[in-house]
């Protein structure tokens, strides 16, 4: 049986940046490159990637520029324009066209790089509840819940309490070993581990009006198996979102997860993995299989 232990990887993105990634499964297997949303790790997704590589994947769990153990940006560059080279940039590493899953800012990044690139980017997308029309209050919650930590806490009992009070669908726990992969400390108090420039601009999740023309023209070069996550609860994505990515892409399923707010994976991981795994398994693989 190949192991499917984590092996950590420096991958290099859009101007030289180092992005560091924990891969799974043979290398040989058919990519499935996992992107993280905003504030987030490579450790958001939960047990989801080494699950798909045990089933014959290779799994390439990243953290973004700005996030986790990932270079943050020289020059403060952290729009979705540099998400998106970084994502075109690791992909042109791995030899393979690989699955995108994007989470959120991950998924943003991923439509971008399938839809805007002249070449062959992805051989399919999952986008977690993100689509091209997002509900204001959603996004305020999200922003709310980053800049909570910027002044840093003053214990992880402080970092666990608001991690609860933006998921109060969560049962809440205090997890030192799970919250030290998001914190770190530095004189005393704990800081989320991401810059915080990352929050300082004018987008999280949302696409500033400037981008939408850039958004439009993705959503018309989308010609992949696509599937979009979307949570029973996410108070992020509107029915209005997830109609017009319905509207414009060709080849679209949409999977609802009961019990889920923004953060599926985080909320109901087993769940997730099912659907990804039956989209991998029912929509991927007959492709895959033909080109390996």
């Amino acid at each position: 049986m190949v192991s499917v232990d984590a092996q950590r990887t420096i991958f290099r993105g859009f101007d030289g940046i180092n992005l560091v990634a924990d891969v799974r499964g043979d290398t040989d297997a058919w990519p499935v490159l996992f992107l993280h949303g905003g504030g987030q790790t490579r450790h958001a997704w939960g047990k989801t990637a080494e699950l798909v590589a045990e089933r014959g994947w290779r799994t390439i769990s990243l953290d973004q520029r700005g996030h986790g153990e990932s270079d943050w940006a020289k020059n403060g560059d952290y729009s979705f324009t540099a998400f998106c080279a970084d994502c075109i940039a690791v992909v042109d590493q791995l030899e393979k066209p690989p699955v995108l899953v994007g989470a959120s800012l991950g998924g943003m990044a991923a439509m971008l790089a399938e839809g805007t690139s002249d070449r062959e980017v992805s051989s399919g997308l999952v986008l977690v509840d993100i689509a091209p029309k997002s509900n204001p209050e959603g996004i305020k919650k999200i922003q709310d819940f980053m800049r909570s930590g910027v002044n840093g806490f003053d214990s992880l009992e402080d970092a666990a309490a608001a991690i609860a009070a933006y998921t109060p669908q969560r049962k809440r726990k205090t997890n030192p070993e799970g919250l030290m992969k998001v914190l770190r400390e530095r004189d005393g108090k704990w800081y989320w581990h991401w810059d915080p420039k990352v929050i300082m601009q004018d987008r999280t999740e949302v696409v500033a009006n400037r981008f939408l023309g850039l958004l439009d023209v993705a959503m018309g070069n989308i010609l992949v198996p696509t599937m979009v996550v979307r949570g029973e609860l996410s108070d992020v994505v509107t029915q209005a979102g997830i109609d017009l990515l319905v509207s414009r892409l060709p080849d679209i399923t949409v999977v609802e997860v009961a019990g889920a707010a923004h953060m599926i994976a985080g909320d109901q991981n087993d769940e997730f993995t099912n659907a990804v795994n039956i989209f991998l398994d029912d929509r991927i693989r007959p492709l895959v299989s033909k080109r390996s």
